[in-house]
C-alpha cells in the first residue's frame, strides 16, 4: 500500500552539490516532520513527489514516468538561492512512496486475461493514498505542486483537492489529449473521466490537444458535456492562430477561474519533450513555461501538477532542469 515518506534535511543535504561563495536552492527550502506542522509554516507551496508510472503501463504507455521526482528534486535543490528564486516560498515535503504497487506491477504479464483489472487496482491503491494527503494540504491553506508520475494521479489530486474546499473543482489542462477515456480500468488516460463521474471535477479546459490522437468516441462524450467541457485544438492556436496563443489562455481562464481550480501539465503537449507520449510537434517549453505563468495569479490555482516526463539516462538532467523551471515559474 502507498504511504507518505517525510523527507528531512539530511536527506536534501545528500542531493545538494555545494560550492563556496554559492547558497544552493536546497540549503533554504522548508522542511517539515508532519502534515500537521504545514499549518504553522509561513512557506505558500509544498512541493510533493509520486515516483511512478504503474498508471502509464495500465495505460500501454512508455514506463519510466517513476524517475521524473528525482531527477526535478536533484535539479532544484542545487539551483542557486537568491533574491529571485525565492527558496524559502516552498517546503519539500517528500513523496507517495509507490514502491509496493511498482514491484506488485512488475510481476504482472500484459498479456494475461486479468491484467487490466489487476495493475487497474494498484492504481487505485495509489489513487486511496494521494487524495487523502492532498487535501491536508490544501486544508492548511497551502498550495501542492506535485511532481509526477503517470498523469493518472490526477484523480487522487482533484478528489483531494474537491474535499479540502468543500466542492467540485475546474480543471485547465495544457496537454496533446484529453484523459477522458472511458470508465474502464483505472489508468493514465481516464482520470478526468472518472473525477467528472464521481463529482469531483466541475469544469474542464483541456489545452492544446492533437485532433488525430483523439478518437471519435472521446470527441462524442465530450459532447454530452458540452456545457462543462472546453477544448482547444493544438493545431488551431499553433498552425493558424485561431485564437493566438495569449487569447486561448484568456479564454480558458474564463471558463474555469469562477470556482477554485488546479493546473495540469502534461510534458507531452511539448516538442520533444522525453515522456511517455512524445511528440514531435507540440508546443515549445517556453511556452509551456508562460503558460505556467500566465495561470499563477488572478486568480492563484488550488494545485499545479506537472506529470508524464520520462527522463532516460542521457536525458536526466536536463528533464530534471527543466522540471525545475516549472516549479520556479509556479512559485515565484
Amino acid at each position: 500500500m502507498s504511504e507518505l515518506k517525510i523527507y528531512n534535511r539530511d536527506y536534501l543535504k545528500t542531493l545538494i552539490k555545494l560550492r563556496e561563495d554559492e547558497e544552493r536552492f536546497g540549503e533554504k527550502v522548508g522542511i517539515v516532520d508532519t502534515l500537521e506542522e504545514l499549518k504553522q509554516h509561513p512557506a505558500p507551496f509544498v512541493l510533493l513527489g509520486i515516483p511512478e508510472d504503474v498508471g502509464v503501463k495500465s495505460n500501454y504507455g512508455k514506463p519510466g514516468t517513476d524517475k521524473a521526482w528525482k531527477a526535478c528534486l536533484n535539479a532544484l535543490v542545487n539551483m542557486q538561492a537568491n533574491a529571485f528564486t525565492k527558496a524559502e516560498q516552498i517546503i519539500v515535503l517528500g513523496e507517495i512512496n509507490c514502491d509496493e504497487e511498482m514491484q506488485a506491477a512488475k510481476l504482472l504479464d500484459p498479456g494475461a486475461s486479468n491484467f487490466s483489472t489487476e495493475i487497474g487496482n494498484l492504481v487505485e491503491s495509489i489513487d486511496r493514498t494521494i487524495a487523502p494527503v492532498i487535501q491536508a494540504i490544501i486544508s492548511t491553506g497551502k498550495i501542492p505542486v506535485i511532481i509526477g508520475g503517470g498523469h493518472n494521479n490526477a484523480l487522487g489530486i482533484v478528489q483531494g483537492a474537491a474535499a479540502a474546499t468543500g466542492d467540485s473543482i475546474n480543471v485547465i489542462n495544457f496537454d496533446a489529449h484529453t484523459d477522458f477515456k472511458p470508465l474502464e480500468h483505472r489508468h493514465s488516460g481516464n482520470p478526468f473521466s472518472y473525477a467528472m463521474d464521481r463529482g469531483y471535477l466541475n469544469k474542464y479546459a483541456i489545452f492544446g490537444i492533437h485532433k488525430s490522437y483523439t478518437s471519435q468516441a472521446i470527441y462524442d462524450r465530450m459532447a454530452r458535456h458540452k456545457d462543462r467541457i472546453g477544448f482547444y485544438f493544438f493545431e488551431n492556436l499553433q498552425l493558424k492562430q485561431q485564437p493566438p496563443f495569449e487569447q486561448a489562455m484568456k479564454t480558458a481562464r474564463d471558463f474555469v477561474r469562477f470556482r477554485k481550480f488546479g493546473l495540469e501539465l502534461d510534458v507531452d503537449a511539448i516538442e520533444g519533450f522525453p515522456s511517455s507520449a512524445m511528440t514531435p510537434s507540440g508546443f515549445s517549453m517556453t511556452q509551456a513555461r508562460q503558460f505556467v505563468c500566465y495561470f499563477r495569479k488572478n486568480p492563484k490555482p488550488a494545485y499545479y501538477h506537472f506529470c508524464e516526463a520520462v527522463p532516460q539516462n542521457s536525458e536526466f538532467d536536463t528533464v530534471g532542469k527543466a522540471l525545475a523551471y516549472l516549479v520556479l515559474d509556479a512559485t515565484t
